[in-house]
């Protein structure tokens, strides 16, 4: 049997890239940081400043507003001068401002600072995406967002557990802990991580700066994807609750510490490291419209489940049904944005997918905070049920109009396509 498992591995291993597996690697290393924090943000912000959740959807509206500066310009350069040096700044930026955050006192310069924080943290994140769709054909990228899935959560497998007892003695620690490990995942990138930015066709026209940002113009143009983004911001305003409002909400209604809360990001994590790549596999050969569909549905039954259930075994039930419905839809939701994307415009098609999560995470804490400050906080969870079905309608809707475009680019010639 280890034979068998170690032939598996050795296969699979050889059958990406070696600079993919690095990717792989560091991606690991970085996300065990921000596993330490992230999951208990709201947690510390209401405990340390007294302050109730409408006020932190505030200040994550203020974070996500931001953030959408840092994503554009980020995407820009990322087309311009490569993966690299973009992630390596958005780390080092990353790791000074998560010190500052653990330091300051007053929620007023938390929040002013929450401002800055956004563009400079979120700069990094079209490069991390184009790095991917760069390094693997488009029938493997599926498959490779999946790895980079389980990468992911083995590290949300560790991180929440360990941040749960860090922050049961000290919130900073979490702070402190996060920014040491994006310094080391810098060293490593600069050692280990080479270029993978395509290089340009030889006669290609240079752009300036100027021309560079104005081919956001052309991003938005593209009414198949828009559409599609539309679709999955329905259905990240479901998705959102589970890292901002499902903590504070268990707590809160059902006296669930935050070593709880971390069990259930744990498990979430666990069964992603699991279960991911032969999901991946096996669901790449049917309409990636209809997967985003089922998946999304459910996630319509796991986060309605919230608003009902009240034991702590019904509590990981509902969570085993939402991360089914994460590992059929993060995947497959990669890969399709990379599709629409042209080559030298990769980082201008991630930067705009970015919005479909930047938005709902810019005013969805502020609208669920007002039902979970309101006489019945577990209507939130029905309202998240709706939302998600709406988006589950959507997709099913794209799901002709993409097969059509598909047929119709597998029906031109290579030349024609280039």
């Amino acid at each position: 049997m280890w034979n068998d498992t170690r032939q598996k591995i050795s296969k699979l291993y050889h059958e990406y890239p070696r600079t993919f597996w690095v990717v792989i690697a560091i991606t690991f290393i970085d996300r065990i940081g921000g596993s330490l924090l992230f999951p208990f943000f709201a947690l510390y912000i209401t405990s340390k400043f007294e302050v109730g959740m409408t006020q932190v959807g505030v200040l994550f509206a203020a974070f996500s507003l931001s953030s959408f500066a840092g994503t554009t310009i980020g995407g820009a350069l990322t087309d311009r001068f490569g993966r690299k040096g973009i992630i390596m700044f958005g780390l080092i930026a990353s790791s000074f401002s998560t010190v500052v955050m653990g330091l300051i006192d007053s929620f007023q310069a938390f929040f002013f600072l929450a401002l800055f924080v956004g563009i400079l943290t979120d700069v990094a994140g079209p490069a991390h995406q184009a790095m991917i769709a760069d390094l693997l054909p488009e029938e493997k990228r599926a498959d490779g967002y999946g790895i980079l899935r389980v990468a992911f959560n083995l590290s949300v497998v560790i991180g929440p557990a360990i941040g749960g007892l860090l922050a049961s003695r000290s919130y900073l620690l979490l702070f402190l802990s996060d920014a040491a490990v994006s310094m080391l995942t810098v060293i490593l990138i600069a050692i280990f991580l080479p270029e993978t930015k395509p290089a340009a066709h030889p006669d290609a026209l240079k752009e300036s700066m100027a021309e560079t940002f104005a081919g956001y113009g052309l991003v938005f143009r593209d009414a198949a994807f828009m559409l599609f983004l539309g679709a999955v911001m329905l259905q990240v305003f479901t998705y959102m609750n589970m890292n901002t409002t499902l903590g504070v909400y268990l707590r809160s209604e059902h006296g669930i510490p935050e070593s709880g809360y971390g069990l259930l990001l744990s498990i979430n994590a666990a069964m992603v490291v699991l279960m991911q790549f032969p999901i991946t596999r096996r669901i790449t050969q049917y309409p990636p419209m209809l997967m985003m569909a089922a998946g999304t549905f459910l996630y319509v039954i796991g986060f309605s489940l919230y608003g009902f259930v009240t034991t702590y075994a019904l509590f990981i039930f509902a969570m085993v049904i939402i991360t089914l419905g994460e590992m059929v839809v993060s995947p497959v939701s990669q890969a399709l944005v990379a599709s629409f994307a042209p080559e030298d415009m990769r980082g201008r098609y991630m930067a705009i997918s970015g919005f479909s999560w930047g938005i709902p995470f810019a005013l969805g804490p502020y609208l669920a905070g007002l039902m979970m400050d309101g006489a019945q906080p577990h209507l939130l969870w029905y309202a998240a049920g709706f939302v998600g079905l709406l988006s589950t309608l959507g997709f099913i809707a794209l799901h002709p109009m993409h097969e059509k475009e598909k047929k119709m680019l597998d029906a031109m010639p290579e030349s024609a396509v280039l």
